[in-house]
């Protein structure tokens, strides 16, 4: 069972402070409600969550807090996701007689599953939220936002701004694994929707303090990052 970033992020707050309120989750997550509430459906599709009515008070409908079940424990939390993205970033570094090669390979794989990830989230909501994809540079900041990359876009000539890696210590000791990954995401997620990834799709690695850029070949769209340099 593969869950998103972002997903994992609300089942971990259930995890660590349930019984809990879609606002609160929203509050500290800094994600807007109606977000959480997808999550939160779909964590419960998936046997990870359990909710229940809080008694009536006053006016209004009463709400719902939420829970981790039982015997839900099929993902890793956030911290041992990412030791184990390094143990197996540094596997393949030794092992593979191309690992940039292997690397991108798998991150294109997982790139497709995250773009059709995000469409079936996204079937059937009315919201803002909706993954336009006859806008692959607004689907690749959306998807870049899920994965937890703060992207901040600045441009054709100056790419996204990545401010956050969620694998940044796999990034730093293996690079070429790593980011190769993160580059095939992009590459895969925009094959799955019928972008354009000509020459030109780039990722370059901590060349800023806190930031790695991303670019992509087209002026339509934004591109990828982290390749050793």
């Amino acid at each position: 069972m593969t869950l998103s970033p972002q997903r994992l992020a609300v089942l971990d707050d259930v995890r660590d402070h349930a019984p809990v309120r879609v606002n609160d989750i929203a509050e500290r997550l800094g994600l807007h409600v109606n977000t959480v509430r997808e999550h939160l459906d779909a964590l419960g599709e998936k046997g990870l969550v359990d909710h229940t009515v809080e008694p009536a008070r006053g006016r209004g409908r009463p709400a719902k807090v939420f829970r981790p079940t039982p015997t839900a424990d099929p993902t890793l939390p956030s911290r041992d996701y990412a030791g184990l993205a390094t143990a197996l970033a540094g596997y393949l570094a030794r092992t593979s007689a191309d690992p940039e090669a292997d690397a991108r390979a798998a991150g294109k794989d997982w790139g497709r599953e995250l773009a059709r990830e995000a469409l079936r989230d996204a079937s059937g909501r009315e919201d803002a939220s909706v993954p336009d994809i006859e806008d692959p540079h607004r689907f690749m900041l959306d998807l870049l936002v899920r994965l937890g990359f703060e992207p901040a876009d600045h441009g054709p000539a100056l790419g996204v701004a990545l401010r956050r890696c969620p694998l940044l210590e796999a990034a730093r000791r293996y690079p070429t694994v790593v980011c190769q990954v993160h580059l095939g995401i992009v590459e895969g997620a925009f094959e799955e929707i019928g972008a354009p990834t000509g020459p030109g799709l780039d990722l370059l690695p901590f060349v800023e303090p806190g930031a790695c850029r991303l670019f992509l070949p087209d002026p339509a769209f934004p591109a990828p990052p982290c390749r050793e340099t």
